[in-house]
């Protein structure tokens, strides 16, 4: 098998999607934490945006951004996460694409500089979190978004669910309770111990 260093910053909700694939697979790899005021130059010389995650394949090849990595992980190494169906492949693909605008709306407010910008970004978090139920309604009963199957979709919200869930216990929100299978999704993707692999 193929040696696979990540590198990251500590915390980064970015790193932890591909972390995460990397655990569901049992794939053993290697965390590089950098600074992310200090990048070093061997770091900038094998990220082209100049951001994490990079992973790095056998010491010469070097993949960037969360999604390309995670679909090349998928692509090459069982048991495969993305559905077997196409046409439902290119939907967990769409629901991926949506992951920056879900991020955005649901961690905006952890950044707020005053009251007024806080309440501004908590407003965007309902229709936010009412797309993804209407879209949980849709792909049927079980724990995760295809249902019984753990997922590319799963691995790449929980980072962004579960700091929901800690913004929550540090100035209480209330607003995912409204949102009953978002919710309980939410909570099968927080115990999930991939969810927990990311130091």
């Amino acid at each position: 098998m193929a040696k696979y260093m990540l590198v990251s910053f500590k915390g980064c909700p970015w790193v932890q999607r591909s972390a995460i694939v990397l655990r569901e697979k049992n794939v053993p790899f290697e965390f590089r934490h950098i600074e992310p005021d200090n990048r070093p130059d061997w770091f900038l010389a094998i990220s082209p945006h100049k951001k994490v995650p990079v992973m790095r394949i056998d010491d010469k090849d070097s993949l960037f951004e969360s999604n390309a990595i995670n679909e090349y992980l998928d692509e090459t190494i069982e048991p495969r996460l993305h559905p077997a169906d196409p046409i439902q492949r290119a939907i967990n693909r769409a629901w991926t694409d949506y992951v920056p605008t879900f991020s955005a709306a649901v961690t905006g407010c952890a950044y707020s500089p005053t009251q007024e910008a806080y309440e501004a970004a908590v407003a965007k978090m309902p229709d936010a979190f009412g797309r993804l139920e209407k879209a949980l309604e849709k792909q049927g009963s079980g724990p995760f978004f295809n249902g019984a199957s753990y997922s590319m979709v799963d691995a790449a919200y929980a980072p962004f669910l579960q700091r929901y869930f800690y913004l929550d216990r540090v100035k209480p929100l209330g607003l995912i309770e409204k949102f009953p299978r978002l919710k309980a999704w939410a909570e099968a993707l927080v115990a999930r111990p991939s969810t927990h692999s990311f130091p």
